[in-house]
C-alpha cells in the first residue's frame, strides 16, 4: 500500500503540525508533507531557489489545503531529502516526476514558484499526461529577461541583509514600499509557526548547484509553449526584481490557455504578500 492510500484522521491537520514523510524514489528518499483532503487530484508544491520545506507560506498551504489535496516535498539534495542536487532543470523536472509517480499518482496540478515555475514548464513539455492544471508565480520561461542574472541579484541582496542584519528575503521576495517592508515583516513571523520536526536548511553546495541551474535556464533557447494546451494561471507581482515582471506576460502570451493576475506593488512572492486573494484565485481556478 502507497503511504498516501493511508487513513488520515478526520481532524484538520495544518502545515505547522503535519508530519514530514519520506518515500523512496529510484533509491533515494524524499522528504515530503502531505494535508488535506486524501481524495481528489492532488496540488504538487514546487517550491523557489534554495527553499526547503519550511519555506512555503502556511497561509497558502493551508488555505489551498482547505479545499484541496496538498503535497510539498523537498528536491533531490535538498533539506531533508536524499541524493545530490541536479545542475539543470530538466533533472530536477524527472525527479519530481519519478518522486510523484512513486506516491502513485496518475495526474496532479501543479503549483510551481520561481525556479519551481522552471520545473513546472519541463514536467507538463515532458510528462502532459501527469498534468492536469498548472499555476506558475514569480517565473518565467527559459531564456526570459533577468533570468540569467538571477544569481547576481541574489547575491547582491544577500550581501546588503548582511549590511543591515535583516533576512535576504525583505529585498528578493517584497517590494520596498511601506506595504511591501510590512508584509515582508509578517510573512518571516509566519514562517516560524512551525516550532517542532523542521526541516534542515539548504546546504551551500546544493544551493549552488541550483544556481547553476536557474543561469542555464536564463541561457536556453525558448521552448514553443504553444502546443501546451492545459489550463495555466500565471502569477505575479507589478515589480518582480528576481525574475522581472516581464517574464509572466511573456508566458502568459505564449501559453494558449492561460490567465495572468498581477498584484499591484507585489514582488517576486506576490502570493505570499497576497496570500488570502491568491489562495482564493488559486482555488477558483483548481476547481473550475
Amino acid at each position: 500500500m502507497n503511504v498516501h492510500q493511508l487513513s488520515r484522521p478526520a481532524a484538520i491537520v495544518k502545515h505547522e503540525d503535519v508530519p514530514t514523510k519520506t518515500v523512496d524514489v529510484g533509491g533515494t528518499k524524499f522528504a515530503y508533507r502531505e494535508l488535506g483532503p486524501t481524495t481528489g487530484v492532488p496540488v504538487i508544491f514546487l517550491t523557489h531557489l534554495s527553499a526547503v520545506l519550511d519555506n512555503w507560506d502556511p497561509r497558502v498551504v493551508d488555505g489551498i489545503a482547505a479545499k484541496r489535496r496538498v503535497i510539498t516535498f523537498d528536491n533531490r539534495g535538498v533539506g531533508a531529502s536524499g541524493g545530490s542536487t541536479p545542475n539543470t532543470v530538466e533533472a530536477m523536472a524527472r525527479d519530481a516526476i519519478a518522486f510523484v509517480r512513486a506516491l502513485g499518482f496518475e495526474q496532479v496540478d501543479l503549483l510551481g514558484l520561481s525556479l519551481g515555475g522552471f520545473i513546472a514548464q519541463a514536467i507538463v513539455q515532458l510528462e502532459p499526461d501527469l498534468v492536469r492544471k498548472i499555476i506558475l508565480a514569480g517565473t518565467g520561461p527559459a531564456g526570459g529577461t533577468g533570468i540569467d542574472r538571477v544569481t547576481s541579484v541574489t547575491i547582491f541582496d544577500m550581501i546588503r541583509a548582511a549590511l543591515t542584519i535583516k533576512d535576504p528575503k525583505n529585498y528578493l521576495f517584497f517590494t520596498q514600499s511601506p506595504n511591501g517592508k510590512k508584509a515582508a515583516r509578517a510573512f518571516l513571523q509566519r514562517l516560524k509557526e512551525r516550532t517542532n520536526d523542521r526541516d534542515k536548511p539548504i546546504a551551500l553546495g546544493a544551493f549552488s548547484q541550483q544556481l547553476k541551474a536557474v543561469r542555464a535556464f536564463g541561457q536556453e533557447r525558448p521552448a514553443d509553449l504553444s502546443r501546451i494546451r492545459h489550463p495555466v494561471l500565471v502569477v505575479n507581482g507589478d515589480h518582480d526584481r528576481m525574475v522581472p515582471t516581464s517574464n509572466s506576460l511573456d508566458l502568459a502570451r505564449r501559453f494558449p490557455n492561460a490567465e495572468l493576475v498581477l498584484y499591484e506593488d507585489g514582488g517576486h512572492t506576490a502570493i505570499f504578500q497576497y496570500h488570502s486573494a491568491f489562495v482564493d484565485k488559486a482555488l477558483d481556478f483548481l476547481d473550475a
